[in-house]
C-alpha cells in the first residue's frame, strides 16, 4: 500500500504555480514538485496527482488531497463528465478537461482511494506537499527528501 499527499498552489490565481507531493511507501519516503510560470491552483492540484500517480506502479494507493476539486472530481464528477462528453450540469465544458484526462489515464485499473484532508490544520505530510508546492510557485527550488521513512524529517 502507498499512501500519497499531494498539494497545488498558485500565487494570484492564475499566475506562477507549484506542485508538491510526498509518498510514503514500504519504509521510504520520496518528495516530487515541479512549477509552471503561468497557471492555476486547480490545474497545479491535478498535477499534483499525475505526477505522484506517474511516479508510482502499485495498484492499491490512498492519495490525501487537500482539494475538494481533486477529490469530488475523483470521487463524484468524473464519470458524469464521460458520460455527457466532458460537460458539466450546466452543459458547460468541463474546466480542466486536458488534465482530467490525464489523470484518468495514470490512474488506470489501479484501486486508489481519495481522501480529503483539511489544509493548514498542522497534519504534517500535508502541510510539507504544501510547502514544496508554494516553494515552486514562487520560483525556489527546496531540497527534496528521497531515503528511509525513519530519517524524514
Amino acid at each position: 500500500m502507498i499512501t500519497i499527499y499531494t498539494d497545488g498552489s498558485s500565487r494570484n490565481n492564475p499566475g506562477p504555480g507549484g506542485w508538491g507531493v510526498v509518498v510514503i511507501y514500504d519504509n521510504k519516503v520520496a518528495e516530487l514538485g515541479g512549477g509552471e510560470r503561468h497557471t492555476t491552483n486547480n490545474r497545479m492540484e491535478l498535477t499534483a496527482a499525475i505526477e505522484a500517480l506517474n511516479a508510482v506502479s502499485d495498484k492499491h494507493i490512498t492519495i490525501y488531497t487537500d482539494s475538494e476539486y481533486v477529490m469530488k472530481g475523483m470521487n463524484e464528477w468524473i464519470h458524469n463528465w464521460q458520460k455527457k462528453n466532458w460537460k458539466t450540469a450546466n452543459k458547460k465544458p468541463v474546466l480542466n478537461q486536458d488534465l482530467w484526462q490525464k489523470l484518468l489515464e495514470v490512474v488506470g485499473d489501479r484501486k486508489i482511494e481519495w481522501k480529503y484532508v483539511a489544509s493548514h490544520v498542522g497534519i504534517r505530510l500535508n502541510e510539507r506537499a504544501d510547502e514544496i508546492a508554494t516553494a515552486f510557485a514562487d520560483n525556489f527550488s527546496p531540497i527534496l527528501y528521497n531515503g528511509p521513512r525513519d530519517k524524514y524529517k
